[in-house]
């Protein structure tokens, strides 16, 4: 019996990185990344079930390294008052991963091969929904302070992603852009918290 290590599943990962990234998920095999890791194709079966999960583990390989320090840092400023300013912060960061070269190429692989295999499901589940989660329990706990009105958290992190988006990934994705200044990075996330906090800002208090 094989004793599956990280170290080997690290290996197999960043040799895949190197045969997608050269022909692409189509033209890439299995048997092209078993014979560069100089192993077998039941190696590669031993930690990944399809072509398909291995992609996705690429993928989310690189979006750790731009994501989840923005997600750890929002994590530790759970408790400042000035929930204006960690949303800005926030949302600079994440535009900023969000319309990296990597991330967009990647969106754009994945969309294309959306419609022919479980690759969005397992992309979706794997990522964005796991930053969105952690998006949601961080408002989730906003509203309970107060600073936010009480709503359903997981859809007002959902709006408050579309609305960072709207103005960035997509015209990204479209090559209508390319990459963001500081100053436009500042100015699309300051509009799109505004829109945002006057959708979920605090109540106002009720006349006495």
């Amino acid at each position: 019996m094989r004793v599956r290590t990280e170290a080997k599943r690290d290996a197999i990962v960043q040799v895949a990185a190197e045969v997608f990234r050269e022909l692409g998920f189509e033209g890439a095999s299995m048997v092209e990344i078993a014979a560069r890791l100089g192993g077998s194709r039941a190696t590669l079966y031993g930690y990944f079930s399809s072509k398909e999960e291995l992609f996705v583990a690429v993928i989310h390989g690189t979006a750790r390294i731009y994501f989840e320090p923005i997600f750890a840092a929002l994590e530790q400023h759970r408790d400042d008052e000035d929930l204006e300013r960690v949303l800005q912060g926030f949302g600079e960061k994440f535009v900023a991963g969000a319309c990296s070269q990597e991330a967009i190429q990647a969106r754009r692989a994945v969309i294309a091969e959306s419609g022919r295999s479980d690759i969005g499901r397992l992309f979706f589940e794997n990522g964005p929904k796991k930053g969105m989660t952690q998006l949601a329990e961080f408002l989730e706990l906003q509203m309970q302070k107060g600073r936010l009105r009480r709503a359903d958290p997981t859809v007002a992190a959902i709006h408050l992603m579309s609305l960072l988006d709207s103005e960035t990934v997509t015209p990204s994705l479209l090559g209508l852009q390319g990459p963001l200044s500081r100053r436009e990075l500042r100015d699309v996330t300051r509009r799109a918290l505004q829109t945002f906090l006057r959708g979920y800002g605090p109540d106002d208090p009720k006349p006495a």
